[in-house]
């Protein structure tokens, strides 16, 4: 198959689709990959190492859209790459449909086949192409929000872990999945008062399993959630409804009861956000106040660590990919069905019930598609 890879062009986004290791992988399974010239340059993987892996080079995004029958991508296509797409190409990379009907309509309009990372599936149910994103944003969302709260940034002036004498802030993650977990993990490490709140019992207990007295647990009923961020100096939103707008938790009301300079993380901000007063930022501007309260929302938060993420995502995503690839997406579809979870998009119609529902779009059956 000829496997096409871009340079990403959203802001500050220097993530790569395959890194040359996995370039490698593929071409030595008889695979043909042309590479957009310095697209891993950002995050130090050089044209010569892609063609040391037995990639060949291309001048352009255009030549590569135009060669390659799948293009493997780490952020949604932005407008002039949808225009780029064709009938009966392949397109595998995340899309967060549910909250952009531009990019849904341009994607139907090409009449390509899209397969989202984001709803792939494991035979646990698990999502095993977006865990390993989960995780970093996870992480970096302590990271941002210790920043946010510095007063030169509009934050409170808080230090997240307190010294002698003085009380650490308080931190509350609403969502106990991958998100709230890594997120939970960084607070903890760097001695804040840390809450999560979640709708399972059973995860709770697992996370009271793990981090013992440290870590304070409750069930997110709307009013602890309102009282909870109420307290607290950094709120992170870490919920997750696969491939479905995030659910807002938390209205502009709310904001009033907060203390001014907390901080408002949303990492659901990709599927919409989950506070009300949530709207996607970039790395180059990444945070907003609205009533005292600051709001980080970069919606591609792990592309600020592009080379770590890029690695994790890649050693998540090439087996799949080599699935594709070797066995045409017809034939890897039918046999995996996790992997027909992905399918979003085809020729022209969703195929991804949550999209379909959030969109107000008919639905079409994945397996119609993959039995045609």
């Amino acid at each position: 198959m000829k496997i096409g890879i871009v340079k990403e062009i959203k802001d500050k986004e220097f993530r790569v689709g395959l890194m040359p290791a996995s370039v490698r992988e593929l071409t030595a399974a008889g695979h043909d990959v042309l590479v957009e010239t310095g697209a891993g340059a950002g995050i130090g993987f050089a044209d010569e190492h892609y063609v040391a892996a037995g990639a060949r080079l291309a001048p352009t995004a255009a030549d590569v859209f135009a060669t390659a029958e799948m293009i493997v991508k780490v952020k949604e296509p932005q407008p002039q790459e949808c225009r780029m797409l064709r009938p009966g190409q392949l397109l595998f990379t995340y899309l967060h449909l549910a909250p952009d009907p531009e990019q849904a309509r341009l994607l139907m309009e090409s009449g390509c086949t899209a397969i989202a990372y984001e709803t792939v599936e494991d035979r646990a149910g698990r999502l095993p192409l977006l865990a390993p994103m989960s995780e970093i944003a996870g992480r970096m969302s302590v990271q941002v929000g210790a920043v946010a709260l510095h007063r030169g940034e509009g934050g409170s002036g808080v230090l997240l872990g307190g010294v002698p004498g003085v009380l650490p802030a308080k931190v509350a993650v609403i969502g106990g999945g991958v998100v709230g977990a890594n997120a939970a993990r960084m607070a903890l490490g760097l001695g804040a008062d840390v809450v999560v709140l979640d709708r399972s019992v059973a995860r709770l207990a697992q996370l009271d399993d793990l981090y013992g007295p440290r870590l304070k647990t409750a069930f997110a009923s709307a009013e602890a959630v309102e009282a909870v961020a109420a307290d607290a100096d950094l709120v992170i939103g870490a919920v997750l409804v696969p491939g479905a707008a995030a659910p807002k938790l938390l209205h502009r009301a709310h904001l009033g009861r907060m203390r001014r300079g907390s901080v408002l993380v949303d990492v659901a901000i990709d599927q919409g956000g989950c506070f009300e007063t949530s709207h996607a930022t970039t790395h180059s501007d990444p945070t907003y106040v609205v009533d005292g309260i600051v709001h980080y929302c970069v919606a591609n938060m792990p592309g600020a660590v592009a080379r770590t993420s890029t690695q994790a995502l890649n050693h998540a995503t090439l087996p799949y990919a080599l699935a594709l690839a070797g066995k045409g997406w017809r034939r890897a579809l039918a046999e995996d069905p996790g992997l027909l979870r992905g399918l979003n998009v085809h020729e022209g119609r969703i195929t991804y019930a949550a999209v379909a529902e959030a969109l107000g779009t008919p639905l079409a059956d994945p397996r119609t598609a993959v039995a045609a």
